[in-house]
């Protein structure tokens, strides 16, 4: 199930609760800035996540997968594969 355009796990994150974050697939703008450049790239291409572009990986997604603020190390790049295979196989 897709939980975000990025690949990120929002069950699993903190800042959920804390927040009252919906996640980017509820929300209009992040509570953390103006704007997630992930989020509004995959909104302008009619993407639900960054696995479904037909750019992916790109540089963008390359770069805040692995931010080292997140300490992900690119597991967002596997997850948004695995979402992409779920929705392409229904």
């Amino acid at each position: 199930m897709i939980e975000s355009r990025c690949g990120l796990l929002c069950s699993e994150c903190k800042w959920r609760e804390i927040m009252k974050c919906g996640g980017c697939l509820a929300i209009k703008k992040p509570f953390w800035g103006p704007k997630c450049t992930v989020k509004n790239c995959c909104e302008e291409k009619g993407k639900a996540n960054c696995g479904l572009c037909e750019r992916f990986p790109c540089k963008q997604l390359h770069e805040f997968a692995f931010d080292p603020a997140t300490k992900d190390e690119g597991d967002r790049i596997e997850r948004c594969e695995e979402w992409a295979r779920e929705q392409k196989n229904g």
